[in-house]
């Protein structure tokens, strides 16, 4: 049990102050995340929509994903990730507090996808900022670190929503906008001309023509185009889980809204607990390539899992295994892009990273819908599990290669 907890408390050892404060911005933020999922069942529940407007509206979510992650990157390398992040936060809580007002699928799909748009430009500003505040051999834990703020803000956030949905849906989006805009506070307050601790040769001013001959486009770099197309695959087939998981507990499990909240939100209570563990056990033992393998085909057996519904418990042991393979695969993805970007074109790559995983947030709600309304949810499972198998097998040959 001493050999545990010394283990434990040495894989949050070393971590800079900055990645810690950035990890408090990100769990703010996140504490708010009530909106996201729950939108499919507000969808269905509260407004009547059916499961194919309910993807077009999810599928306009993954495209401001995209156009934001572009943007956001694009605009960090232009302006700095200090800037990004601050307008993203500041922007986005008044379109929260204006959504419940937009109720049919058109307007509703608009807002959603201006939604995303603003807030999604903080990811690649907030991936940058922690390359840039993270000691260099400490880089990948201080990704972990951001993550498990994400989850334990995701594991507050949609059991908070789940009694909140129990009162008003409407309160879900302003209690949205109230974590935004404290974590703007809170950002600003202690990011305000805050010097990187990683850059030690000045860079190219944000609008300065001058690059060096090492610097990369990351959108005509073969190798990474491929690993971004991974990426994809994977998001497409995890990221069911904040579209149709939702659904399924509900219209074929019969969980209240309570219930999927608390399941949910247990999603991420085992990435806080276990996570930082479980990637200080394995990043100097294993390699990226082979984590992220067992990751992806870990998350596989996950869903499939779930073509046999056996009870409340069987859910809760599927979705533990599902946050396994997720805290096995996504912190090394930000970590080989991080890697492959020269100080220069960091936020290219990481937008280019992180609109990998915004672009299957179009598909993925589309294609899941459609599997479960014609063909039930046995069949989207079984899909689901096979594809991020297949990718495993992906990974294997593209991160081989790099």
């Amino acid at each position: 049990m001493k050999k545990l907890i010394r283990l434990y408390i040495d894989s949050y050892r070393g971590l800079s102050k900055e990645a810690w404060l950035l990890a408090t911005v990100m769990l703010i933020n996140r504490i708010g995340s009530m909106v996201i999922p729950f939108l499919g069942i507000y969808m269905s529940s509260e407004l009547g929509f059916s499961k194919p407007q309910i993807g077009v509206v999810l599928g306009c979510f993954g495209l401001g994903s995209v156009c934001g992650s572009w943007l956001g990157g694009w605009l960090t390398d232009k302006f700095g990730n200090y800037k990004v992040q601050c307008f993203s936060l500041l922007l986005t809580a008044p379109i929260f507090l204006v959504l419940p007002s937009f109720q049919n699928v058109e307007t509703l799909a608009g807002m959603i996808f201006l939604l995303t748009l603003v807030a999604d430009t903080f990811r690649p500003a907030n991936s940058v900022s922690v390359a840039r505040y993270a000691k260099p051999e400490n880089l990948t834990r201080a990704y972990s670190l951001n993550r498990m703020a994400i989850n334990l803000g995701f594991s507050i956030g949609p059991a908070l929503a789940g009694v909140l949905a129990m009162i008003s849906y409407n309160w879900i989006f302003y209690g949205n906008a109230i974590a935004v805009l404290l974590a703007a506070f809170v950002f600003i307050v202690f990011f305000h001309n805050k010097k990187p601790r990683t850059i030690t040769k000045p860079l190219a001013a944000p609008n300065d023509k001058r690059r060096t001959s090492n610097d990369r486009n990351a959108y005509l770099d073969p190798p990474f185009i491929i690993f971004n197309i991974c990426c994809c695959l994977f998001s497409m087939a995890f990221f069911q889980l904040l579209s149709t998981l939702p659904l399924y507990y509900k219209e074929e499990m019969l969980l209240n809204e309570s219930q999927v909240g608390l399941l949910m939100g247990f999603s991420g209570l085992t990435i806080v607990i276990f996570e930082m563990l479980l990637v200080h056990a394995v990043e100097h033992r294993l390699t990226p390539r082979t984590v992220m393998i067992l990751g992806s085909a870990i998350a596989g057996v996950s869903y499939l899992m779930l073509y046999l519904p056996l009870g409340i418990i069987w859910l809760y042991m599927s979705m533990f295994i599902l946050s396994v393979g997720e805290m096995l695969t996504l912190p090394f993805t930000a970590t080989i892009s991080a890697s492959r970007a020269t100080l220069n074109t960091q936020g290219a790559y990481m937008g280019f990273n992180s609109l990998a995983f915004a672009a299957a947030n179009i598909f993925s709600p589309f294609f899941g819908t459609y599997l479960a309304e014609h063909y039930g949810y046995d069949i989207l499972w079984l899909c689901t599990g096979t594809l991020l198998i297949v990718t495993s097998f992906g990974f294997s040959w593209i991160l081989k290669k790099m």
